[in-house]
């Protein structure tokens, strides 16, 4: 399990519950590094000033905050541990409601909670009780230098906590023009069956990513020096009878996973 990078406690009312947190998602992409195009050596990564010319490291560098153009303002760690909020170190419990009334959007990242030995009994009390409503608590918590509002769930014997986005961080969606032939009942009712017929239980097992198993033997392919091939795409064209074409892919659908027989 990784390391817990928060210590704090989830206020709940009145009840105290000390809590650690730490991730529970971790991205595993394949990495790549830039090399100089004629040797294919790793280059440095150097800062350099352009007032006086000098080069220097990261070490010699501070935290500013432009308050004007080209005017800083330097910020230390003391001056972010000074921050007087109350959710630097509380999950802040806001209230309770309905999962469906968030809309997945507002997600942003996940982190495990787990109780500290004092707080293992009102965690569980916690957690037992959310389930016994079937309600997600929103709270507050401030770390890595933000205040985050966040979706606090029941997840198999503990708790998740999921950042959130705030509503001034989502963007306006595109503004669609008026569709010139919207669709037809019949159309509407065939890819309903076509939904159905797809349907089955989520298992999160049975998804891989495709992409980087096909780099990997891309890689393992040029490290035998064997000659690679790039797979022709298929050309992209519009669907010129929409109800032919979802008539086949039912018929396709029903052929491979044998519903509606």
């Amino acid at each position: 399990m990784p390391k817990a990078f928060w210590k704090g406690a989830i206020s709940f009312g009145l009840v105290v519950i000390p809590v650690s947190m730490s991730v529970a998602v971790r991205e595993r992409p394949l990495r790549f590094s830039y090399l100089h195009k004629r040797d294919l050596v790793k280059p440095n990564q150097v800062l350099h000033c352009p007032e006086d010319g000098e080069y220097f490291s990261i070490k010699d560098t501070v935290r500013g905050y432009e308050y004007s153009k080209g005017q800083y303002i330097v910020m230390t760690d003391k001056d972010f541990e000074a921050v007087p909020l109350r959710t630097t170190r509380t999950i802040d419990i806001q209230s309770f409601v309905d999962t469906e009334g968030i809309d997945p959007i507002y997600f942003f990242d996940s982190h495990y909670l787990e109780p500290q030995p004092l707080g293992e009994k009102p965690f569980r009390l916690l957690r037992q009780a959310m389930l016994e409503v079937g309600k997600v608590a929103i709270a507050k918590v401030a770390f890595a230098r933000k205040e985050h509002l966040t979706c606090l769930r029941p997840y198999k014997d503990t708790l998740v906590l999921h950042t959130m986005h705030y509503p001034g961080e989502i963007t306006t969606p595109p503004e669609l023009a008026e569709a010139k032939s919207p669709p037809t009942k019949a159309e509407v009712n065939m890819a309903v069956s076509l939904i159905k017929s797809m349907e089955e239980k989520y298992d999160p097992e049975q998804y891989h990513d495709e992409y980087r198993l096909a780099l990997e033997k891309i890689i393992a392919a040029k490290l035998k020096g064997k000659k690679i091939t790039v797979a022709k795409a298929a050309p992209e064209k519009e669907t010129e009878d929409l109800m032919a074409a979802l008539e086949a892919s039912l018929a396709k659908t029903k052929a491979t996973t044998g519903k509606g027989k």
